[in-house]
């Protein structure tokens, strides 16, 4: 019964269960769990050296990998945040939790540093000197992405890319790895190929959708996209064929030269990718990686033989 001398329209509420419930799945839906598989990265130069067989090399890229997964999160919850207004007229982006109003601006903006503090903190606590810089360095540079650098032509590309790139070197740095120069090329390049790719792709997507795509869109041309990815491309493939001829000989107890044979299975993978990049369908890398089965055999063969070459085998 409501109290004396109030009405039921002026009664309380009660927070409504759903609404409870709704506020912790759409953090970890703004999170962006699926893109928490480029954290993988993590473990490149540590396996293309073959640091991965001591359970002290295990242990400390578990924590790189959660302190760059917390990190990366900080950056999508500040980054949903901000444009929350752009996104709401977003054929697509409306969706997000905060656009859609299930996540409030201010409470993701709270996670989201409450995040990016536990990062540095632990790494700053768990990690080496550089790999805590490394991290820093990743979350400064994301967050002045979110603030201007993705407004600026070019630059935004290039953020992007070195984020990946960021990834595969801290795995090495953690473990005190040096790092290839060939590495480092294929990396990069081999990053800016799926980016540059991505950006085509929602180029050719939206092209019709004025005012409601990424702003930088509407001054790119289809056609520059598209000879960055095939310059990247191209690059990558060849650093990465320099890198396997120019890493030695054989092994007398080798079966084959592995490292030279995978040149194979990895110009393979960037063709059948350049086939979704072309048609204008790698918008969504992770489901080109995730959902192609010819590109994970590719892979699958590619990591098979590079294991191969590392193990001497």
């Amino acid at each position: 019964m409501p109290e004396p001398g109030t009405t039921l329209l002026e009664r309380p509420r009660k927070p409504s269960p759903l609404r409870a419930v709704s506020l912790p799945v759409g953090l970890l839906r703004t999170a962006r769990p699926r893109q928490w598989i480029k954290n993988v990265l993590v473990v490149a130069a540590p396996a293309a050296a073959g640091e991965l067989d001591s359970p002290h090399a295990a242990g400390q890229l578990a924590v790189v990998f959660a302190l760059f997964t917390a990190a990366a999160a900080a950056v999508y919850l500040i980054n949903d945040a901000r444009d929350a207004d752009a996104d709401r007229a977003h054929p697509v982006k409306c969706r997000r939790p905060v656009a859609a109003g299930e996540v409030p601006v201010p409470v993701a903006y709270a996670v989201g540093a409450v995040l990016a503090g536990t990062a540095v903190g632990g790494a700053a606590a768990l990690c080496t000197p550089m790999t805590g810089a490394l991290l820093t360095a990743y979350l400064s540079m994301q967050l002045a992405y979110c603030i201007w650098l993705k407004h600026v032509l070019v630059v935004d590309l290039a953020v992007v890319t070195t984020g990946f790139l960021m990834r595969a070197m801290i795995g090495g740095v953690a473990l005190g790895i040096p790092l290839s120069r060939w590495f480092l090329i294929t990396t990069g390049f081999g990053a800016l190929f799926m980016v540059a790719a991505k950006r085509y792709s929602e180029a050719v997507q939206l092209a019709d959708s004025k005012g409601a795509t990424r702003a930088l869109l509407t001054e790119y041309t289809t056609g520059y996209l598209r000879f960055v990815w095939q310059l990247a491309a191209g690059v990558a493939v060849l650093a990465y064929c320099l890198w396997a001829l120019e890493s030695g000989g054989v092994a007398a107890s080798a079966l084959l030269p592995w490292r030279q044979l995978s040149m194979i299975a990895f110009i393979l993978a960037v063709l059948r990718y350049a086939v979704f990049a072309d048609r204008g369908t790698a918008g969504a890398p992770e489901d080109v990686v995730l959902r192609d089965r010819p590109l994970a055999v590719i892979g699958l063969v590619w990591a098979a033989m590079y294991g191969l070459a590392v193990a001497d085998l």
